[in-house]
């Protein structure tokens, strides 16, 4: 198979239509994979991944200029084989009917059942950040519900997607999955088509334009998007220990992570203290700024943005400090030395967009309820990261504040864990996958009610009577 290089919208169009018609006509010849055809497709997954690592990681270390190995291992590679470990444990029980109650006016034999069964053709666009990850967890969701799969990949993840478009085939026919390559108007095109169901991984206006777009089909969409996710460090909890844990998990993919501690919320009389213990984190972990273990900017565009909001926080007032000695950033290699940003006005562009790169404004504040408000005064976040080890001061965060997911204590590991739901809510996505939530996301969960051979309706057929008065008497009391 190989990608699509002609970006003729016509052309594109066409052979994306042909791709859905094959899907499509495959699902209904055989609509209803049984456990052993999904687990085998799982598994096909997961070899894949094995046969491949270290074309994975070269590939993806490629697109970005320079991907830490060890990075793409634990976040993209081992996700992938745990999650698809854990489906095939759980499957059997997923897939089983449930039995429902019968109402009180089905008197008799007659039965509920709620059967899980697979919606289709699903489509997958996938961002650069995580595009291994974030393709092939959302396969097995969408395999183990028995679907088949089409997956749009990122045009900053050339390498990787080559690498599927050739390989891939060995272990799935077109008919099952089919992947491209992002080409002139392809998403476009994508975003444009019939599915049962569309998955989007992406930015909120990417987002708001694939919903609109899948709209004209009534195609229901799962989005995950992002957004600024805070950290809020309470003055209970050890500050060096939640120094350590944010700045393990903002420095990872060089904060190019939807999930990643957008900002940190830090009592005023720590926020010095604070930058001290990150400057000391970040210099054991990053020694140099051209170490193999950090992550390059993904490209001149956003290298440029993020050198530029912090050269827009300097010149406002705001407090900025490079965390390894040396030069702040290095154009050639697209990377930026970690930063902590402290009294970065509230209107600047480092504030009000999501930051996506190793930069961490330090908010200080002097009560707890002043952190909500800032919060809730904003979008929705797609995480919220609470470091206390006082119970009502967590029940009063996470009451009054809303957010996709929740690590209390550390950051991003809600997002690994196989049997939690993964989703956004409100700016920052909507619908859930991973475990048995991407189970039923990709499955129509369809009520069957199965009549007895007597049907108490016919006894409340007109002409009505006394008969009818007194059951339905007796069915409303």
């Amino acid at each position: 198979m190989q990608a699509l290089t002609r970006p003729d919208p016509e052309t594109v169009a066409a052979e994306l239509r042909a791709s859905l018609e094959l899907q499509r006509a495959a699902y209904l010849a055989h609509p209803v994979p049984t456990l052993a055809e999904r687990k085998e497709d799982l598994r096909r997954i997961a070899a894949f991944v094995r046969d491949h690592r270290d074309a994975i990681c070269d590939a993806i270390s490629a697109d970005y200029g320079n991907r830490s190995r060890h990075e793409t291992l634990l976040l993209e590679v081992m996700p992938v084989v745990n999650d698809v470990r854990d489906t095939l444990k759980h499957l059997a029980e997923w897939m089983r009917p449930q039995r429902r109650s019968v109402d009180r006016m089905a008197f008799g034999l007659a039965s509920n059942r709620v059967i899980p069964q697979p919606v289709g053709v699903v489509g997958v666009i996938v961002p650069w950040n995580f595009p291994l990850n974030l393709s092939l967890v959302g396969l097995a969701a969408i395999f183990a519900a028995g679907n088949r799969a089409m997956v749009k990949m990122s045009e900053n993840s050339r390498n990787l997607a080559r690498l599927l478009i050739e390989r891939m085939p060995a272990y799935f026919p077109p008919e099952k999955l089919r992947i491209f390559d992002e080409t002139g108007g392809l998403g476009i095109e994508f975003s444009k088509l019939p599915f049962d169901h569309l998955l989007f991984t992406g930015s909120s206006a990417t987002g708001r334009a694939v919903m609109a777009a899948a709209a004209t089909n009534l195609c229901p969409v799962t989005l995950e998007l992002g957004g600024k996710a805070p950290a809020v460090v309470c003055d209970d909890f050890p500050l060096a220990t939640a120094v350590e844990r944010i700045m393990y998990v903002k420095l990872l993919n060089a904060g190019q992570i939807c999930t990643t501690v957008d900002h940190v919320f830090v009592p005023r009389a720590e926020v010095d203290e604070f930058a001290r213990l990150a400057a000391a984190v970040a210099a054991k972990r990053y020694p140099r700024l051209d170490t193999p273990d950090y992550t390059s900017i993904i490209d001149a565009r956003s290298f440029d943005r993020l050198t530029g909001v912090l050269e827009d926080a300097g010149r406002r007032g705001a407090k900025v400090v490079n965390l390894l000695p040396g030069p702040a950033w290095d154009p050639p290699t697209r990377k930026i030395s970690p930063h902590v940003v402290l009294d970065a006005p509230w209107d600047s562009e480092l504030m009000k967009r999501e930051i996506f790169g190793p930069i961490l404004p330090i908010v200080a504040y002097d009560a707890l309820d002043e952190v909500i408000d800032r919060i809730n005064g904003g979008p929705r976040p797609l995480a919220l990261y609470p470091f206390s080890h006082d119970r009502s001061r967590l029940d009063h965060l996470l009451d009054r504040v809303m957010s996709g997911g929740v690590s209390i204590n550390d950051a991003l590991l809600h997002v690994g864990q196989h049997d939690l739901p993964f989703g956004g809510i409100g700016e920052s996505g909507m619908g859930h996958y991973h475990g048995y939530e991407g189970f039923l996301t990709f499955s129509k969960l369809r009520p069957v009610f199965r009549q007895a051979r007597f049907s108490t309706i016919a006894l409340l057929a007109p002409p009505y009577g006394k008969l009818a008065d007194r059951l339905i008497a007796f069915l409303i009391r």
